[in-house]
């Protein structure tokens, strides 16, 4: 077994190699965002985008990229340029399918091309890729990835080797239709060449799926990933990915998709070799099975809940203290009534410790503004609040209200933008008037310093 550094010398060592942050001002991430710009007015549709890559900032071409869904969740990049304080004019880069799950989700190849992924729900993995590098500007390229088949909810990273990796959950009976409609595992796909060409995760380690919890007798066989984070080699660590995830399927009512949810668990997933490990250091191998999730990865157990009240949430957030020797997650649970509590839970050396934190909001995202200490965005669950609240969560454990951000309309999705540089701090998608995707009135904003 593989055991997480736990020694005060490997702890001092991590947390000195902690990468400086992007910004301008090195202090910036300690300030909440104060000025809040919008970038595209009217145009924002419905979104079931995870938090998870939105926006990157370009060192080399002094440029922040943000992506967005627009009418038809037609996928949208426009740039921030900082040389000039200038916002370009939106570059459509590939159509959405009129459908809500088909959102943007941007990263940038180690060539310096922007790549934005995006899974035909259910069907396809496919992928835009600029005409040029440290550019939006163009006729973008577009390519389905054949390994992807199935692929809805992409969740891209990039490795510290330049490998990018796309988790996806395939719908594995719209494939074979011996695997019932509440069977919708985990797999990924791998480019080592900026995104030319392709691997799955069954090409590279022998095993069908990544995380496929099968036959389980509540079927709850859905995988829901909340949010999953990169994080960089340190001293004393190789890099990972921590993981957070909770379960959905038809419960006692037999197969049926997405009717009930329950549990959340965490994982650490290592590029360097595939293999998949437990807050408490169990190597699981290349693939994880129910026996696995529940023996070593359930950080909570939760009730069966129906759509109303739905528990837990879609949206779960994960991330780590004291150069990662300490992870943590946060969630939502509804209760009987449909109120909405925010919970966080950490990993202690005699397990996962929870606690309630807040009520009456939704965790969209949070950013690291220190060692032990993250910033945590929120909207209300009030209809008439349209402002974004940002709470400070130190040690994964204490939580203290901080401040608000006022916005003009409500928000249904905040992404904080991949090595970040103020002003272009946060992307702040608008909620558009109704769900179909051909509806657009929602703002593309964006927040910073």
């Amino acid at each position: 077994m593989n055991r997480l550094p736990a020694t005060c010398a490997v702890a001092a060592l991590v947390l000195a190699a902690l990468p400086a942050p992007a910004h301008a001002d090195h202090g910036a991430g300690r300030r909440p965002p104060a000025s809040v710009t919008t970038v595209a007015t009217g145009v924002a549709a419905r979104t079931d985008r995870r938090p998870t890559n939105g926006g990157v900032y370009d060192p080399q071409a002094r440029k922040t990229f943000i992506s967005w869904a627009g009418q038809y969740e037609d996928n949208y990049v426009q740039a921030y340029d900082h040389r000039t304080a200038t916002w370009s004019t939106p570059v459509k880069v590939a159509d959405g399918g009129n459908d809500t799950h088909n959102y943007p989700t941007l990263i940038q190849a180690a060539d310096g091309h922007l790549l934005v992924f995006r899974g035909m729900h259910n069907r396809e993995l496919w992928y835009a890729r600029s005409p040029q590098p440290h550019s939006a500007e163009g006729t973008w390229i577009d390519t389905q990835i054949p390994e992807g088949l199935g692929a809805t909810y992409p969740m891209v990273f990039r490795s510290d080797d330049g490998a990018i990796f796309v988790f996806v959950r395939e719908t594995a009976g719209d494939l074979d239709e011996q695997y019932p409609t509440d069977f919708r595992p985990m797999k990924y796909v791998r480019s080592t060449d900026d995104g030319r060409t392709w691997q799955s995760s069954e090409q590279l380690t022998g095993q069908r799926w990544a995380i496929a919890p099968q036959t389980r007798a509540d079927n709850m066989n859905e995988v829901y990933i909340g949010q999953l984070r990169h994080e960089p080699a340190v001293p004393g660590r190789p890099e990972r990915v921590g993981i957070v995830y909770t379960l959905a399927g038809g419960g006692p009512e037999g197969h049926l998709h997405d009717r009930y949810h329950r549990n959340l668990y965490h994982v650490w997933f290592s590029p360097g070799d595939l293999h998949f490990r437990s807050a408490g250091g169990v190597d699981l191998g290349v693939g994880i099975d129910d026996a696995d999730q529940e023996q070593h990865l359930r950080v909570v157990e939760t009730p069966l809940q129906t759509t109303n009240p739905r528990s837990p949430d879609y949206i779960q957030l994960v991330g780590s203290t004291a150069g990662g020797l300490t992870p943590f997650v946060v969630w939502m649970q509804l209760d009987e009534a449909g109120a909405v509590h925010t919970y966080t839970a950490v990993r202690t050396p005699s397990g996962w410790q929870r606690r309630e934190v807040a009520t009456g909001i939704r965790v969209r995202d949070m950013e690291r503004v220190g060692p032990l200490t993250w910033r945590v965005y929120a909207t209300s669950t009030d209809p008439a609040v349209t402002a974004v609240s940002t709470h400070l969560l130190h040690a994964g454990r204490t939580w203290r209200d901080e401040t608000t951000i006022p916005m003009a309309r409500a928000v249904q999705r905040i992404e904080v933008v991949d090595g970040y540089r103020d002003p272009a701090r946060l992307i702040l998608s608008g909620a558009s008037s109704a769900r179909p995707a051909d509806v657009a009135d929602g703002d593309i904003s964006v927040a910073g310093r």
